[in-house]
């Protein structure tokens, strides 16, 4: 039995770094920066849900503080999984920066997968420390490693839609 690969040209990775390299000029960069606007915003919005749960534990007597334990993780991943899984494609952040998270076939993320990348970008970089980010030194679509492993990329916006 003779394997059939007729369809392998339709499996390729829909942007190629050596081919469309305007794609991932400075993302590296600019993601970094998104990084620090998006952990502005979600520490923004932590405040008054803070505030609400500190009130809530002295009407209930110190039951309600209970919620810092689920507030503190539920909120940047919903963050994330809303933005980042929407129709734009990207955060505040990013989209602050130029910036657009596709598929390696080329579909945009749904809320899911995005909820897993940040997860994933956490979990990595808590075990493995920031030595991570040196894996986008050596990619060339400057892919980080849970990038890697959902088989994401980031872009410039602009190119994009070029």
């Amino acid at each position: 039995m003779s394997a059939d690969f007729s369809n392998a040209d339709e499996r390729r990775d829909a942007y190629d770094a050596l081919v469309q390299p305007e794609l991932f000029e400075g993302v590296r960069t600019r993601r970094m920066f998104a990084f620090l606007i998006d952990a502005i915003a979600v520490a923004i919005l932590f405040l008054p849900a803070a505030v609400l749960v500190f009130f809530l534990g002295i009407f209930t007597l110190g039951l309600g503080w209970l919620l810092f334990a689920v507030l503190s993780p539920i909120l940047p991943i919903a963050y994330t999984a809303f933005t980042l899984g929407g129709p734009n494609a990207a955060t505040p952040g990013m989209r602050a920066m130029g910036l657009e998270m596709r598929l390696w076939y080329g579909a945009r993320p749904y809320p899911l997968l995005a909820a897993v990348h940040v997860i994933l970008f956490w979990f990595s970089i808590s075990l493995l420390t920031p030595l991570i980010l040196l894996i986008s030194l050596f990619s060339d679509r400057k892919r980080l490693l849970h990038d890697i492993v959902l088989g994401t990329l980031v872009m410039n916006s602009e190119a994009l839609r070029r």
